[in-house]
C-alpha cells in the first residue's frame, strides 16, 4: 500500500505540469501585468524613444542647417575679402598714380626753379659783366692817359676827350675780337 500511494502521491505531484487552478491565476495574473505594462509602461518607451529619434534627426538636420550657414557665411567672407582685396589694389593703384603725378609735379616745379636760378644767374653774371667792363674802360682809360701823358709829356686832363677816346678805342678792340671769333666758328 505504501508502495501504491507513493505511485499516487508521484502521479499528482508533477513539477512540469501544473494544476488547473493554478494555472488558470497564472494566466491572468500574465495578461493583467502584460495589460498594464502595455498601457503605462509601453507608450512612455515609445514617447522616450520618438523623443531620442526627433533629437537625433533634428540635430542632423541642425547640424545641416549650421554647416549650410557656416558655408554661407564662408563664401559671403571669401566674397568680402576678395572685394576687399580689389579695394585695395584700387586704392595702391591710385595712391601710385598720385605719387607719380606728384614726382612729375616737383619735377616740373624743380625745372622752372632751376631756370630761374640759371636766368637770374644769368642776369647777375650780365651785370657784373656790364660793371666789370665799366670798370674797366674807367681803370684801362685812366692808364691809358696816364701813359700817353709821360709819352708826350704834357697832361691830357680833358675827362670828356679822354672818355671819347678810350671808348672809341675799346670798341674798335670788341670790334675786332668778335670778327676774329665769327671767322674762327
Amino acid at each position: 500500500m505504501l508502495l501504491a500511494a507513493a505511485n499516487l502521491a508521484a502521479e499528482d505531484f508533477n513539477p512540469l505540469i501544473p494544476k488547473a487552478p493554478e494555472l488558470i491565476i497564472g494566466l491572468i495574473c500574465f495578461f493583467v501585468v502584460f495589460g498594464l505594462l502595455g498601457k503605462k509602461l509601453l507608450p512612455s518607451i515609445e514617447k522616450v524613444l520618438a523623443e531620442r529619434r526627433d533629437m537625433i534627426e533634428g540635430g542632423m538636420e541642425r547640424a545641416d542647417a549650421a554647416q549650410a550657414e557656416a558655408q554661407a557665411l564662408l563664401e559671403q567672407y571669401r566674397a568680402e575679402l576678395a572685394e576687399a582685396r580689389h579695394e585695395a589694389a584700387r586704392i595702391t593703384e591710385h595712391a601710385r598714380e598720385q605719387g607719380a603725378a606728384l614726382i612729375s609735379e616737383m619735377r616740373e616745379e624743380g625745372q622752372r626753379q632751376r631756370e630761374a636760378i640759371v636766368a637770374a644767374g644769368h642776369a647777375q653774371i650780365e651785370a657784373d659783366k656790364k660793371q666789370a667792363t665799366a670798370a674797366l674802360r674807367q681803370d684801362v682809360g685812366s692808364l691809358a692817359t696816364q701813359l700817353a701823358s709821360r709819352i708826350v709829356g704834357e697832361s691830357l686832363e680833358d675827362a670828356a676827350r679822354q672818355t671819347g677816346v678810350v671808348d672809341r678805342f675799346l670798341d674798335d678792340l670788341e670790334a675786332k675780337a668778335a670778327a676774329s671769333a665769327a671767322v674762327a666758328k
